[in-house]
């Protein structure tokens, strides 16, 4: 049979795992979010105050590896194969697992698209697509004031959700974590485009963890960390607005151009998955089982060049994937570069690993 173990890895024995159903699997189908619930819980580098009352007395140190505890509950589950799924936080402690003797296979699902060893995770494309028509639909608003547009989106470290729509025409410039921007040249090259739009407009996606150049660090919203040592984020996309209203004067004849500036965040990873994010996941799901039915562990579902594969786990701890800055970022225009996408993989930008 097959179980879910809800909100991660905080599951106990008591109430937090459910046999799965025809008619829960179904439900989950077709609806966003995830059934299984999330936590940024992480047994490896778990902190006191969040270890179970039953356990504490067990675990007195400040930060704790509880994976004795998680391996326990695994086996007292009956649980023969483990099946995680989410990013290269989650798939990290996945690989952990699998070399405790755990058989795994794991399935890489983040908006962010920034898992290793895969062209494509389960969410992006939803994330791309719900960016192009909420940018779209917030361009008539710029248009009608005659302003610069900025959006914040989504990518701590990779600019994968702020270059694809920038390329597929949501907007005129993108500024990503992997290249620290000049605020002076984005000023510029956005007063140059609203000129010469017929709305007097333009529009920039920049990715929340983007940096200024000569600036140390990204912006985040307070000093509180998590598990995985990240800091929420936020900030940048105000930064910038306030950056391009101050100096705009320079580029139009010292008139200031205001701005429309908004955060999509969770907006565009609500609702239901997009045709791509319900066919992907159904390959996944289908190629896991396969493994599992051969025997074949310690294994990541893959896409790569438009083929269904998979690839050692390891490959998830034993790299990075970020845009590649030299082949598909344009640094002296803040922008894609748009040479040719002959024999490129479907989504272009994301194939390099």
């Amino acid at each position: 049979g097959l179980v879910e173990i809800v909100r991660d890895e905080k599951a106990d024995n008591s109430h937090c795992y459910i046999e799965l159903t025809e008619s829960i699997v179904n439900r989950a189908g077709r609806t966003g979010g995830t059934f299984l619930h999330s936590s940024r819980t992480r047994p490896s580098h778990l902190p006191h105050t969040n270890i179970p009352s039953h356990l504490r007395a067990e675990y007195p140190d400040k930060i704790n590896d509880l994976t004795s505890e998680v391996l326990k509950n695994l086996m007292y589950l009956g649980i023969d194969v483990l099946i995680p799924i989410g990013g290269d936080d989650t798939l990290s402690y996945g690989q952990r697992l699998h070399e405790e003797g755990v058989d795994v296979v794991a399935i890489p699902k983040t908006m962010d698209n920034d898992v290793p060893g895969t062209d494509y995770c389960i969410g992006f494309s939803t994330c791309v697509t719900r960016t192009i028509e909420m940018t779209h639909a917030l361009r008539t608003c710029a248009g009608s004031h005659e302003r610069f547009l900025v959006l914040e989106v989504f990518g701590r470290y990779a600019g994968f959700t702020a270059l694809l729509p920038t390329m597929a025409g949501a907007a005129d410039r993108c500024v990503i974590p992997e290249h620290p921007f000049d605020i002076e040249l984005l000023t510029e090259m956005m007063s140059d485009d609203r000129n010469r739009h017929p709305s007097n407009y333009s529009v920039v996606l920049v990715s929340e963890g983007a940096t200024m150049a000569h600036h140390d660090d990204m912006l985040f919203e307070g000093d509180e960390v998590d598990q995985y040592g990240h800091k929420k984020l936020g900030g940048i996309g105000d930064q910038v607005a306030q950056q391009l209203k101050e100096l705009s004067p320079k580029y139009n004849n010292g008139r200031r151009i205001n701005v429309v500036n908004q955060r999509l965040g969770y907006l565009v990873r609500c609702g239901d998955p997009d045709a791509l994010d319900s066919i992907v996941p159904m390959a996944f799901g289908n190629i896991a089982l396969d493994l599992v039915m051969d025997n074949h562990f310690g294994r990541l579902i893959s896409l790569h060049n438009g083929c269904y594969d998979s690839v050692p786990i390891e490959v998830v701890t034993g790299q990075k994937k970020l845009v590649d800055v030299d082949k598909h970022y344009e640094i002296s225009r803040l922008r894609p570069i748009y040479e040719t996408f002959l024999r490129q993989p479907l989504f272009i930008m994301t194939g390099d690993y």
